[in-house]
């Protein structure tokens, strides 16, 4: 087909490993570069957030820190750490001297933390300093891209190709259509798309796994499983537990969708637990793979990395389709199933990242079996009502205008309410 690389380059640059909630990792990551740069562990951090960021950070366990939460912990720990050559996987190797070394720094309140006024959602400046020297570095749009370093004033490094609309980095992905990704999904070659694939399904089913071996959050995985005992309960449960177990601090890693552990859970372990449950071949959950992962990316490139428009919904969405395409329904059913999901439960919340992102999976969830349950018996919402155009492309750029223009008021508020005392 015409887009068959694109599509396979697009899979590689968005299907990323990262440990715990990828906020936080970034401004690790940053601190960590900081700290290389200095040659030590920095006597000050400040830090100069987006509000997007901030709202994400603020009430999430930060992976490996034996349960510190916020952004001065992130910042702190990535600084510690100093491997910023291991991106979103920067904390991977702290030991126990280090974790201790980080409660002493944030006892010593030498981290500050100041909203940053800008324009875009995902933005942070780290300013470290060592003795005589202070370090800056700048990161906008993508988790690990850094625009700007300076060293006492003096500019290292500066890149502002990020103003772009995709970000200067990655692929245009203005040739992606719903009906493009389904033939990309459903006819390439798929053992090569399982070399993209198989981590995902490892990684991010060891995290579900892991979610149900601790009382993380609510351990709202075990009670689906007690309370909603079918297939379809069963691949709510292990999804809402991955993410549990995320947000909760567990030091597993998951393999990420558009910058997001939540959203890459949401795209992939529904589509594995059904899989497994009706005994379909490998080649099958590749495929709907494929498809779910693809269909949360076309859908992320309309609203952007952070917004007040929860990304899971997104993700929930493509699973559903995903499935309808494992029942053997047809193009236009597909279709039908991310329409129906999108009329359903578009507009859902982000109120940051923190155990409850399980529980808006869940919900997601719930829309998507509801849709594709509707698209197998060719139902849909008609088109030009509400926020839905005559196409399924359509109304998924509709969405990314709701998130992108719709609800900047929206994130604005959420953001005070979180910090108001």
């Amino acid at each position: 087909m015409k887009n068959e690389s694109l599509y396979y380059r697009v899979l590689k640059e968005e299907l990323l490993p990262a440990m715990g909630c990828t906020e936080p990792i970034s401004v690790a990551f940053a601190s960590a570069k900081a700290a290389s740069i200095l040659g030590g562990v920095p006597e000050t951090i400040g830090i100069f957030a987006s509000g997007g960021l901030i709202k994400n950070i603020r009430c999430v366990t930060v992976p490996n820190t034996d349960g510190l939460i916020g952004i001065e912990a992130s910042a702190i720990a990535g600084a510690i750490s100093a491997k910023p050559e291991k991106e979103l996987e920067v904390l991977e190797d702290l030991s126990e001297e280090d974790k201790r070394m980080m409660r002493v720094y944030l006892s010593q309140n030498r981290t500050t933390l100041q909203l940053l006024e800008t324009p875009h959602n995902l933005h942070f400046i780290i300013r470290a300093s060592l003795g005589d020297n202070t370090v800056e570095i700048e990161v906008k749009h993508l988790h690990t891209n850094i625009t700007k370093i300076t060293l006492n004033n003096e500019v290292l490094f500066h890149d502002e190709g990020v103003t772009q609309k995709y970000q200067g980095k990655l692929t245009d992905r203005s040739f992606m259509t719903v009906e493009e990704i389904i033939e990309f999904a459903t006819t390439t070659e798929w053992s090569r798309l399982q070399t993209i694939l198989q981590p995902q399904i490892d990684k991010n089913m060891a995290i579900a796994m892991e979610g149900f071996s601790k009382p993380y959050g609510v351990s709202i995985g075990k009670a689906l499983l007690k309370h909603y005992p079918t297939v379809y309960g069963k691949m709510k449960a292990f999804t809402a537990s991955a993410s549990e177990a995320r947000m909760c601090g567990s030091n597993l890693p998951v393999i990420t969708n558009s910058g997001s552990g939540n959203q890459g859970i949401a795209s992939s372990v529904p589509i594995i637990v059904y899989a497994q449950e009706m005994n379909l071949s490998t080649e099958q959950m590749i495929r709907a793979l494929a498809l779910s992962n693809l269909l949360t990316i076309y859908q992320k490139s309309y609203i952007g990395r952070l917004s007040a428009f929860c990304g899971a919904i997104s993700a929930t969405a493509s699973s559903g389709a995903a499935l309808t395409y494992l029942c053997g329904g047809s193009l236009e059913q597909i279709k039908m199933t991310i329409i129906n999901s999108l009329a359903d439960a578009a507009g859902v919340v982000c109120d940051g990242a923190k155990a409850s992102c399980a529980s808006k999976i869940a919900t997601g969830l719930d829309s998507a079996f509801l849709s594709h349950f509707l698209a197998l018996e060719n139902q849909t919402y008609q088109p030009y009502t509400g926020f839905l155009k005559l196409t399924v492309d359509e109304a998924i750029h509709s969405v990314g205008r709701i998130a992108t223009e719709g609800m900047k008021d929206t994130d604005r508020v959420i953001l005070q309410i979180m910090l108001e005392k």
